[in-house]
């Protein structure tokens, strides 16, 4: 079936008995049993919802995965799968990351025993030094957020499973439309769903997609004993999105291949990351791992004088966290996503008080870029 029918119908080819086309919100806590030691398949909602399994096959469908489960967040999502580890074992992670994965390895992981190493994954013979006999997993954002580094996934599969890893691929900013990691060795796939996969900034959501069915035990006993489980609403809110998924990413991405263009001919801007144009260092091996760029950019203003300038001053564009809605939305990372890392080592990245993040909507491209004009005007 094609991605774009999966998207819209599922797994399930026809409506349930009802004749219902949209997916029944089952807005219940439990289920009554028929009888003693029977059970209609649904127990109790944190365990399974069908609301929530719609959500949970359409998804693991997308992804080429055994399994998949919704979670209440993104970062519930990821604290679930930091559960199959013990202390004393070692991950190797991006050295570019969403500012919560940081300070959930930090803060949280390492407090309960984990250890963990950063390397630049754009560089995939960087990787094997590192690798230890406690060694046990390899954690990878691609593209990075929110300096747009790409990793050769297939290459760093191939590493992994020579030494026995599981590789963990966070697949936020191009969702299975785009790039879909299992197919080229992932063991586990993550999303943030609040992002491209709900697609309205109207929800928090999370997943995690398992590769194999035992990796699917493992993460489904965690899922039902630490209890962050999608709602039954927010699960239909999340089927509703994805729905439109392939038409929001391609017009998405058209838009922001034309911003990053336009934002290059700035004056005040000095660097736009973007992995669709062609002289980004990655743009080769994008091509070859992805069906498409995404919607994503982040770039450097020439001071941070400018950056306040332009996040005061815009007026369509949204100055806000967040990102993969139908709106533009902005963000000033050194304030809002990567607030907890440390300076020195956030500058370090290039992530200082000039550099801004872009999460490209659905508007008029002409209209989007006409904001951004006026907001760098003098006169403001």
């Amino acid at each position: 079936m094609d991605l774009s029918t999966l998207c819209i119908h599922g797994q399930d080819e026809q409506p349930d008995c009802t004749g219902s086309i949209s997916v029944p919100i089952y807005q219940t806590a439990t289920f009554a049993h028929p009888g003693v030691g029977q059970s209609t398949g649904y127990d109790y909602s944190r365990l399974q919802n069908p609301t929530r399994e719609h959500l949970e096959k359409t998804v693991a469908a997308l992804e080429h995965g055994a399994d998949a489960m919704a979670f209440s967040s993104g970062m519930a999502a990821i604290s679930c799968v930091m559960e199959l580890f013990r202390p004393g074992d070692h991950l190797i992670v991006s050295d570019d990351l969403y500012g919560g994965s940081i300070r959930l390895f930090r803060n949280i992981s390492e407090k309960n025993g984990l250890t963990f190493d950063s390397v630049n994954m754009a560089d995939v013979s960087a990787i094997e030094p590192y690798i230890k006999p406690e060694t046990k997993a390899i954690f990878i954002e691609t593209p990075t957020n929110p300096m747009m580094g790409v990793t050769d996934l297939a290459a760093v599969s191939k590493i992994a499973k020579a030494h026995g890893l599981l590789t963990i691929v966070d697949n936020t900013f191009l969702t299975p439309y785009f790039q879909k990691p299992i197919l080229l060795g992932a063991d586990i796939v993550i999303h943030s769903g609040t992002k491209y996969l709900s697609g309205h900034n109207d929800t928090l959501a999370g997943f995690a997609v398992a590769a194999t069915a035992e990796l699917s035990e493992k993460l489904r006993f965690i899922y039902k004993t630490t209890g962050a489980c999608l709602s039954p609403f927010d699960s239909w809110l999340l089927i509703r999105g994805i729905k439109t998924l392939p038409v929001r990413m391609e017009k998405q991405q058209e838009n922001a291949l034309k911003l990053s263009h336009w934002l290059r001919t700035q004056p005040k801007i000095k660097k736009v990351f973007y992995v669709g144009l062609p002289d980004h260092p990655d743009y080769e091996i994008t091509r070859k791992q992805t069906t498409g760029f995404g919607a994503m950019i982040s770039f450097e203003v020439d001071s941070g004088e400018t950056a306040k300038k332009l996040l005061e001053n815009v007026k369509l564009v949204y100055y806000a966290e967040s990102l993969g809605g139908v709106e533009t939305l902005i963000t000033y990372p050194m304030l809002q996503t990567h607030a907890d890392v440390p300076k020195e080592e956030r500058e370090a990245k290039g992530i200082h008080e000039r550099l801004l993040r872009l999460s490209v909507g659905l508007e008029s491209i002409e209209d989007i870029i006409e904001d951004f004009e006026q907001a760098l005007t003098e006169r403001n």
